[in-house]
């Protein structure tokens, strides 16, 4: 079996501007910048027949690149009951449309559609119980104006997210390019 989901990576002056929101909350885990990603598709634990039906219906998206814009933080859940803190997403239609194409190659793959609503974010840290809401909150309003981009988005990838006693780190196991290009396309 193997963890798969859907995503973008972050540019690493991205990569770079997220990092330096780290730190200054007991009991949140964060996140290492090698794992910033936006997910666009979680897919979970598979085989290796249904993980190579994902790869073939992805190789056949075809969406233009776009740029994307990171643009204040968020989280989920509220007050004491904070579980994650994240960096958004300027609102952008190129973004909503990969993602719409990547849930419909998932689903005509053979799994089920997603039910929940597609929330773009980059995940900074998973908050524990003993995270004050009252730092959180603080955090948020000191950075409330954080921004990251424009950067230029030409492809999506397929990664293996391997659960360890650390956390997950994760493996691209192949990317598609945007713009309707495919590497198979060139001429020989």
């Amino acid at each position: 079996m193997i963890r798969l989901f859907v995503g973008l990576e972050m540019p690493e002056a991205v990569r770079d501007a997220l990092s330096r929101l780290s730190g200054g909350l007991p009991g949140a885990r964060w996140a290492p910048p090698e794992n910033y990603h936006l997910t666009l598709r979680f897919i979970g634990e598979v085989d290796e027949g249904v993980a190579q039906d994902i790869d073939q219906a992805l190789d056949l998206v075809a969406a233009p690149a776009f740029t994307l814009t990171l643009d204040g933080l968020g989280q989920f859940g509220r007050g004491e009951r904070s579980r994650v803190l994240w960096a958004g997403v300027r609102p952008e239609p190129a973004l909503d449309h990969l993602q719409a194409k990547v849930e419909s190659a998932v689903v005509r793959a053979g799994l089920p559609a997603e039910t929940r609503k597609f929330s773009p974010h980059v995940t900074l840290a998973t908050l524990g119980r003993e995270t004050s809401a009252a730092r959180v909150g603080r955090l948020m309003e000191d950075h409330g104006l954080f921004q990251a981009g424009p950067f230029a988005v030409d492809r999506f990838v397929l990664y293996e997210s391997v659960l360890g006693r650390q956390g997950s780190t994760y493996h691209v196991v192949r990317d598609y390019p945007l713009g309707g290009w495919r590497a198979e396309d060139a001429a020989p």
